[in-house]
């Protein structure tokens, strides 16, 4: 049985040790996301072990028994893998997305005596009761809000739609297939879910090596990097600067100044739009580049940005450059920028008769 074992799942079994081992060495991933991804490697693993188990009980008329709590388990795991992908993924989850996972894993139990989703009868047939499709219904639900949850959560860059489009095509499949390629397709459901989970997790380091850790915009590699990639295709470029991080740090503390960082990147966040990137390229600097943007989009776009810092209570200079030719180097549009948004600190400090302190 082992043997057996082995040869059907061996590629799922090589996946999930490299994930673990991947988790182990990794440093871009806080401790509670690892921690949870242990308990979907873990999970999946013992799924594809009770998938196994219960066809081989399918072969043996005297298994009926144990095969009903083997086929209620399995019916109830996959919601619960799924609850805790979105528990591991959507940051600030709470419990509370299990919920609808344990009420169908009562309902699943429930079904053994009086098969209200499956029954399983004399001569270990299996049969669909009044509920037969809830549990395939609830792991849409759930596939469902775990996208509509990372797509929500995202920048919405082709950067994190690759990867949220790669696994909702896995999870699907492992939806619709059964359908299609009959109930033999179980025995794959777990490898299936198991390449998507990897997949994604590799696409989240690649993404993580390009973003501040701090405010989730891009970081200055990234800055460097995409400067170098279709350079002509850059109409405009924004320099932003916050003003007074100094004195928050030295009077409130760095908790305080990074709280004032991360607001402020959330004002910039909010206010791109589609061939619009922002990044931390210094302390408390930032760039936005605009590709293939008009003058009127760039406007819109500074006005949006001061609206929404407008909301808050910091405050920053900002100076902008645009190419109408889309000739003008990146270097000569930073300075142009750069140049505009030093001028307005200045007079935003001398308006209030302060010098200007560096950070």
């Amino acid at each position: 049985m082992i043997k057996d074992f082995l040869l059907q799942d061996w590629s799922l079994l090589l996946i999930l040790s490299a994930f673990a081992i991947a988790l182990h060495i990794t440093v871009f991933l806080d401790k509670t996301t690892i921690r949870r991804m242990y308990v979907l490697i873990v999970g999946v693993f013992l799924l594809s072990l009770l998938v196994f188990v219960e066809f081989e009980c399918a072969a043996y008329t005297e298994h009926r028994i144990l095969r009903g709590i083997l086929m209620a388990t399995r019916y109830s795991a996959t919601p619960l893998i799924i609850s805790q992908l979105i528990y591991t993924l959507v940051k600030r989850q709470t419990w509370y997305i299990f919920i609808p996972a344990i009420i169908l894993t009562v309902i699943d139990f429930i079904s053994i005596f009086t098969g209200i989703v499956f029954r399983i009868e004399g001569y270990n047939s299996f049969s669909r009761g009044p509920l037969g499709y809830l549990p395939f219904i609830m792991v849409g639900l759930y596939c469902i809000a775990l996208i509509y949850l990372l797509i929500k959560r995202s920048n919405k860059k082709w950067m994190e739609i690759v990867p949220i489009s790669f696994l909702t095509f896995a999870l699907l499949s492992g939806l619709i297939f059964p359908f299609v390629l009959g109930s033999d397709f179980s025995k794959i459901f777990c490898s299936t879910i198991g390449v998507a989970l990897f997949i994604y997790y590799v696409f989240e380091i690649l993404e993580q090596t390009k973003k501040d850790s701090l405010t989730g915009l891009l970081n200055r590699h990234a800055y460097h990097a995409d400067t170098l990639k279709n350079p002509e295709d850059i109409t405009a470029l924004i320099s932003i600067d916050m003003n007074g991080l100094k004195t928050i740090n030295d009077t409130l503390g760095h908790a305080a100044g990074d709280e004032a960082l991360l607001t402020l990147a959330l004002c910039f966040r909010r206010a791109l739009k589609s061939r619009q990137f922002g990044y931390r390229v210094g302390g408390d600097e930032f760039v936005i580049i605009c590709r293939k943007t008009s003058q009127d989009e760039m406007m819109q776009l500074v006005e949006r940005i001061e609206h929404n810092v407008g909301e808050t209570k910091y405050d920053c200079a900002l100076g902008y450059s645009y190419s109408a030719d889309r000739k003008k180097p990146v270097e000569d549009m930073l300075r142009e920028s750069d140049m505009m948004m030093y001028a307005v600190k200045e007079r935003y400090y001398k308006e209030r008769g302060a010098y200007r302190r560096q950070v």
